[in-house]
């Protein structure tokens, strides 16, 4: 595998071995001491001791912080900004998967601001309230292949106090170096690599579909997805299989980068479940998908005959991509419904309700109101009108 050195958005280092690079990068970037963060179990892995090490042999002061929990919250954040804080950090490293990327870009925007974590919530112009030179750089490190925070402006953090995921936003979020190194990935275990694989897939999916007029997230969506359809499979079967490993690393980032034009009805509601339910997010999205696709279908019916044909699909047709999905859903160990994770229906209307408020709803292709939130989450929790 030969290194690749990219400026799409930010600047992207990929290939194996490129996390020996960090203490390079931080003498580039003036960061004199770091907090590393990451998430309790990723902490004991001898990748982040060696980390430690090369950048304290460069006479690097790094710290860890690891008190991140899978759908970070409001309180991860605050503690890992009382770390930064505590030691006075000039730069954070985000190590893991979306969750510590997410905690830890949160930690960098608010750390030397005055005001807290939700000023900055998406909403309006908010985020023109934090004062960007207090902005902490951020080096991030995905250790999986979904989410594609590592190349995102954003956060989603849940709200501990009412359980509902919030997203937070400022441009300069944005990481200023990322290091794509599939050795770090290679110990994910199949499961994790399926649920994470199958939410890049929903980022490129939901953008792709997503109403309005972007040739060029279009063209990274499909050639993301082109590059899960052949290395997903792989990577779940042989964890080890470096090229596969790189190319969904690959396809994660562009995901990211295509959805800037917009999400959708998989976000929505899987923002709204795992804020309530604690689950895991590309598991939801993963589960979510085909019944959003039907949902969606009366007005996505044409673009889903072209991305057949751009994936070799053997018939140029919507039922050809959804087969896909169910099919690729299958061979991963999916769960066809929302059911088989323990979600139930008493909380239907107030999902629908927080479903349609979420900040993704507004990209999907038909807006959906509450009522039809609420019908499309019954559907998924039941199996109804997709079989499998």
């Amino acid at each position: 595998m030969t290194y690749a050195n990219w400026n799409y958005p930010t600047s992207i280092s990929v290939g194996e071995g490129v996390v020996s690079s960090l203490p390079e990068h931080c003498k580039k970037l003036n960061i004199c001491s770091p907090l590393l963060v990451t998430d309790p179990f990723l902490a004991k892995l001898d990748v982040v001791a060696e980390m430690v090490s090369q950048c304290q042999r460069q006479n690097i002061n790094i710290e860890v912080f690891c008190d991140i929990q899978g759908n970070p919250t409001d309180l991860n954040v605050n503690r890992g900004i009382a770390a930064y804080n505590a030691n006075a950090h000039d730069g954070i490293i985000a190590f893991g998967g979306g969750s510590s990327l997410d905690a830890a870009k949160a930690v960098a925007l608010c750390a030397r601001q005055t005001l807290p974590l939700w000023s900055f919530e998406d909403v309006g112009d908010n985020w023109m309230q934090a004062d960007e030179a207090k902005i902490a750089p951020v080096i991030a490190i995905p250790t999986t292949a979904g989410t594609g925070s590592e190349v995102g402006r954003a956060s989603v953090i849940t709200d501990a106090v009412n359980h509902v995921k919030k997203i937070v936003f400022h441009p300069k979020m944005l990481p200023v170096q990322v290091l794509l190194d599939p050795k770090v990935t290679v110990g994910l275990p199949p499961h994790i690599t399926a649920a994470t694989g199958m939410d890049a897939l929903s980022h490129s999916l939901e953008a792709y579909c997503a109403p309005g007029y972007h040739p060029m997230a279009d063209g990274i969506a499909i050639e993301s997805m082109k590059l899960i359809k052949h290395f997903l499979y792989p990577a779940f079967i042989d964890g080890n299989d470096i090229n596969a490993r790189t190319q969904l690393l690959v396809a994660s980032s562009m995901g990211a980068t295509a959805f800037q034009k917009g999400l959708g009805a998989m976000h929505a509601l899987a923002h709204t479940l795992g804020g309530m339910y604690d689950k895991h997010h590309g598991l939801l999205n993963a589960i979510l998908m085909p019944y959003v696709l039907e949902a969606n279908r009366p007005v996505i019916e044409n673009k889903m005959t072209d991305l057949a044909t751009a994936l070799a699909l053997q018939s140029q047709s919507f039922d050809a991509v959804h087969q896909w999905v169910l099919d690729m859903r299958q061979v991963l160990g999916i769960p066809h419904t929302l059911a088989e994770i323990e979600i139930n229906a008493d909380d239907a209307v107030k999902i629908g309700q927080l479903a349609v408020n979420d900040a993704a709803a507004g990209g999907n292709p038909i807006p959906f109101s509450a009522n039809d939130y609420t019908q499309l989450f019954m559907h998924a929790l039941t199996g109804q009108k997709t079989q499998q």
